[in-house]
């Protein structure tokens, strides 16, 4: 393959892997604490000899080198839901999975499962600053969450809901829609503000994350268009050969 199908074709390869991006931005705009984010390049530009001038705008290689997340808040929206929690500023609650991993998310529609336990939409418990799932007794009707993640009902005080940060954002790993996973250690945050019968909604922004995939689709488009028209160049050379020899 020569050089020029070569860039094409790597041009091709990042627009691929950005419009998966996109696409699951746009399948999540409505997961609420969801965190869009982005493809990261770099671009190798060949400059003609001796001139400033490029090439080709079309003429560069592209490889993308991560994804990158967009930890900007989301909207808040008031529920009025007892279990439903917003973080105002930076934190993510804290769930464990069932292979007991902690996981982290700023989707803080939580629900009681059969046993009282306070769960998030997959079922997965919500911890406390100690590190144990929160339950509520059968008597517990009046659930009252305080600015500092307090959780208490007409019976007493039943703990303190887990909030943590992290040192770098930009570690967390998305395992599934708002959820979060990271190799990295989470620092608890001992004053967190968490706003009871409310949630943080998706900070995707579908106008422009549309408008976005329309304009990948005309460059992947533009890119297939290159290769094929390359390809006909290369085998119409070889044609030519074959006569003259």
């Amino acid at each position: 393959m020569e050089t020029t199908a070569v860039i094409a074709a790597s041009r091709q390869g990042a627009l691929k892997r950005q419009l998966e991006v996109v696409a699951n931005n746009l399948a999540n705009m409505s997961t609420n604490g969801y965190k869009s984010s982005q493809m990261m390049f770099v671009e190798h530009i060949v400059k003609s000899k001796g001139g400033e001038r490029l090439i080709s705008p079309k003429l560069t290689f592209a490889r993308d080198l991560a994804t990158r997340l967009d930890t900007t808040d989301g909207a808040i929206e008031t529920t009025g839901n007892q279990l439903d929690m917003a973080i105002r500023n930076e934190g993510f609650f804290v769930v464990r999975d069932p292979q007991g991993n902690e996981l982290y998310t700023r989707n803080g529609q939580f629900r009681l499962d059969t046993g009282g336990q306070i769960v998030n939409q997959q079922g997965y418990p919500l911890l406390s600053t100690g590190g144990q799932p929160m339950t509520l007794g059968p008597n517990d009707a009046e659930i009252n969450i305080g600015r500092d993640g307090t959780i208490s009902t007409e019976n007493g005080q039943l703990g303190k809901v887990r909030i943590v940060r992290f040192e770098n954002p930009q570690d967390l790993v998305q395992t599934s829609g708002a959820l979060f996973s990271s190799e990295t250690p989470a620092i608890d945050i001992a004053s967190p503000d968490v706003i009871q019968g409310a949630l943080e909604g998706s900070n995707v922004e579908p106008i422009l994350e549309m408008a976005k995939m329309i304009e990948l689709h005309r460059s992947y488009e533009s890119a297939k268009s290159f290769i094929e028209r390359e390809d006909e160049r290369q085998k119409e050379m070889i044609r030519s050969l074959a006569r003259d020899a």
